[in-house]
C-alpha cells in the first residue's frame, strides 16, 4: 500500500478546492431529483478534468470514468447529492441561499469528497489499475434514486465489479470511523395505517365509533413488537412518526391515520414486525367496532457490506490514517439507498467522524442546526482514493 500513502498530503493539499466547493453545495442546495446547479457544478468539475462525464442519469445524476494506466477491476465511487426540506438555522455564512431547503446531512460534503477524489486519482493515474466510475446520485433521502440509477443501467458500461461509498457521521467526532463487515445499517419500511370509525358530536360519543381512541390504542400496542416479540439480541424499530385526526374541538372524525417507519437488519426479523402490526392493527381495530386498512412500503434493503472489500479498506484506512479509531462492530437503525447497490455488486459503505463539540459542531442529522468538521474532508478523500486503488486490483 506504499504508493497510496501520497494521497494523505495531497488531499490537505487541496482543502481549500474541497471547502470552497462544500461550501457553494451548502448555499445552493436541491431537493431529490431537482438538483439541476448541483448536477452542472458536479459535471464542470470532472470536465475539467478531462474525465468522459454523462449527464441527465436518472433526472439529474452524473457519471465520470477514469481510466487506469494497468488492467484491473471496475470500482464505483458513488456520491449523493440532494438536500432536505429543513430551514436552516446554522447561522453560518455559508447558510442556505433557499428558504425551506438545506444540506442537513452532510451530501454537500460527500459531493466535494468526490470531486477531491477524482482529481487525486487523476493525477495519479499510474496507480489505478483498472477502471474507477464516479457516480453521483440524485435523490438518496427516501425518494428512490439508486433504483432509478440502477435501472438507468448505472451499474453496467462498464459492469461495475465492486461498489464504495461513505457517510459523514456527526454523530461522532474527529478521528473516528466505522468500516464494518457484514450488516450495517437497517432495511426501511414506512406504514401508513387508517383507522375507519364513525363520525359525529364530541358530545354525543355515545353516537358515534371514535377512531381516534383505537388509533391510539394502536400506537401504544405497536411498541410491543420489538419488546415482546423481538428477540433481545436482535434489533428492530418501530416508530409512528405521525398521526392525524379530526379538524374541530367539538367534532369526533371518521378517521384517524398513522404513519411511521420500521427499521431491521435481518429478513426473517422483519417478517415478524410485519406480521405483529398487521395482527395488532386489525384486532384493536375489531375490537372498537372500526375497520383498519394498512400500506406498506418497503424503503430499502439494509447495508450488508462484503467481508473482503470491508477488510481491504479497513488496511487503507489503518496505513493512511494510524491514528484513527476503527469501532469494527458498529451498527446503525438509520437506513441508506448505497443498499440498492450492495444487494447487486459487493462492496463497502462506511462512517467517518464528522462531528467536533469544541466548535460546536455536534448536531444529529437531519436537524436545522447540522454542521460538520470541514477538516474531514481531505480525511475521506485519501481513504476513498486509496481505497479503489488498493481494490482495483484486489482478487475477491
Amino acid at each position: 500500500m506504499n504508493n497510496i500513502i501520497r494521497f494523505v498530503g495531497k488531499a490537505e493539499s487541496l482543502f481549500s478546492y474541497s471547502q470552497k466547493l462544500r461550501r457553494d453545495f451548502h448555499r445552493y442546495p436541491e431537493l431529490g431529483f431537482r438538483e439541476y446547479r448541483t448536477a452542472e457544478v458536479v459535471a464542470r468539475e470532472l470536465r475539467s478534468l478531462g474525465l468522459e462525464v454523462t449527464t441527465g442519469v436518472a433526472e439529474t445524476g452524473v457519471t465520470a470514468i477514469l481510466e487506469g494506466n494497468q488492467p484491473g477491476r471496475v470500482v464505483m465511487l458513488r456520491f449523493d447529492m440532494d438536500a432536505l426540506p429543513i430551514d436552516e438555522q446554522t447561522g453560518a455564512e455559508y447558510a442556505s441561499q433557499h428558504p425551506g431547503v438545506m444540506h442537513a446531512c452532510g451530501h454537500d460534503g460527500h459531493m466535494a469528497i468526490g470531486l477531491t477524489v477524482a482529481r487525486l486519482l487523476q493525477e495519479n493515474r499510474e496507480a489505478i489499475h483498472g477502471t474507477i466510475k464516479l457516480v453521483f446520485q440524485p435523490a438518496e433521502e427516501g425518494l428512490g434514486g439508486a433504483e432509478r440509477m440502477v435501472a438507468e443501467q448505472v451499474l453496467e458500461n462498464p459492469k461495475v465489479d465492486i461498489c464504495l461509498g461513505l457517510h459523514l457521521w456527526n454523530e461522532k467526532p474527529l478521528g473516528w470511523a466505522a468500516v464494518v463487515p457484514g450488516a450495517f445499517m437497517a432495511g426501511a419500511d414506512f406504514f401508513t395505517v387508517r383507522i375507519l370509525g364513525k363520525g359525529g358530536h364530541g358530545g354525543l360519543p355515545e353516537t358515534t365509533i371514535d377512531p381516534i381512541v383505537a388509533a391510539s390504542q394502536v400506537v401504544m400496542a405497536l411498541q410491543t413488537i420489538v419488546s415482546r416479540n423481538i428477540a433481545p439480541l436482535e434489533s428492530a424499530v418501530v416508530s409512528v412518526t405521525q398521526m392525524a385526526a379530526g379538524s374541530a374541538y367539538n367534532v369526533i372524525p371518521n378517521q384517524a391515520e398513522l404513519r411511521g417507519t420500521i427499521r431491521t437488519f435481518l429478513p426473517e426479523v422483519r417478517d415478524v414486525v410485519l406480521a405483529r402490526l398487521e395482527q395488532i392493527v386489525r384486532s384493536i381495530a375489531l375490537g372498537m367496532n372500526c375497520e383498519a386498512e394498512i400500506e406498506l412500503q418497503r424503503l430499502t434493503w439494509p447495508v450488508v457490506n462484503h467481508p473482503r472489500v470491508t477488510e481491504i479498506v479497513q488496511g487503507v484506512l489503518k496505513t493512511l490514517l494510524p491514528e484513527y479509531r476503527n469501532e469494527s462492530n458498529y451498527r446503525s437503525m438509520v437506513s441508506e439507498d448505497m443498499a440498492v447497490f450492495l444487494n447487486q455488486v459487493p462492496g463497502c459503505f462506511f462512517f467517518i467522524g464528522s462531528g467536533n463539540p469544541e466548535k460546536g459542531l455536534n448536531a444529529s442529522h437531519h436537524h436545522p442546526k447540522f454542521d460538520f468538521d470541514e477538516q474531514v474532508l481531505p480525511k475521506a478523500a485519501a481513504i476513498l482514493a486509496g481505497a479503489a486503488v488498493e481494490l482495483g486490483k484486489s482478487q475477491l
